[in-house]
């Protein structure tokens, strides 16, 4: 199931032979559910008018803005060797060591899906999973950015690296800012779980850590903006090489 106007409007426009049905709510005879029921006509989509009630228990309590949509499972990579066999420029990857809100987990695949980034990659174990929350807040991403799961995120860091692929963590601690950092080639920017940081083996397993500079009175960011920051920051220097 597909939760909210931008996950199935992203589908529709992606991969429009995937949705078998939409279900809009009764009551929505705004502008944007109008837009979504022609998108749905010119894709030769079937809609289907429901009550509110149905809708927020197909979404199993995902907040669904009034759409839902019943969609065959996209055929993404699902393992990092899928995705770097086939490039043809420096991987950029986002590697996120146990967040477990699916809000922020969201939030970093609609960021990666930005910039660019080539797949997002996270433990098995202590992390939130690709959940209908996460999907509904990437808006459409987490359809077109690989999220690779592993069994051993270490064992797998340590394989990037003999790829030639540099990892730079995030710590707070650390002395180095991303703004100095060298970060124009093949590269895995590696963020912790909101509160707690990067674990110790995943600290230990990076070949550099970066800080976000931080001038004001709060001690951090949520981990999407600074996926953001990261990320950015990475993609900017690319250009300037270049």
């Amino acid at each position: 199931m597909l939760a909210g106007f931008h996950a199935v409007k992203a589908r529709l426009r992606q991969k429009p032979e995937t949705i078998r049905e939409i279900f809009i709510d009764a009551e929505r005879k705004d502008q944007r559910a109008k837009e979504l029921r022609e998108l749905a006509a010119k894709q030769g989509v079937r809609v289907l008018t429901v009550d509110a009630k149905r809708l927020d228990g197909m979404s199993g309590g995902t907040r669904n803005q009034g759409v839902v949509a019943q969609a065959e499972d996209l055929h993404m990579p699902q393992f990092i060797e899928d995705v770097l066999d086939v490039l043809e420029e420096p991987p950029l990857l986002l590697l996120l060591d146990g967040i477990q809100d699916p809000h922020n987990l969201g939030a970093c695949l609609r960021v990666a899906d930005g910039v660019g980034a080539h797949a997002v990659i996270a433990p098995k174990d202590r992390s939130v999973g690709l959940t209908m929350a996460a999907i509904k807040v990437s808006s459409g991403a987490s359809e077109t950015v690989p999220y690779i799961v592993v069994t051993n995120l270490a064992r797998t860091m340590r394989d990037l690296k003999d790829r030639g692929i540099w990892l730079a963590g995030t710590d707070d601690e650390a002395e180095a800012s991303v703004y100095d950092a060298k970060l124009d080639g093949a590269l895995g920017i590696v963020l912790g779980a909101e509160g707690e940081g990067l674990r110790r083996l995943t600290r230990d397993t990076c070949d550099t850590l970066v800080s976000i500079p931080m001038a004001g009175t709060v001690e951090s960011l949520n981990v999407s903006v600074a996926s953001g920051v990261c990320l950015y920051e990475a993609r900017r220097q690319r250009l300037a090489k270049r």
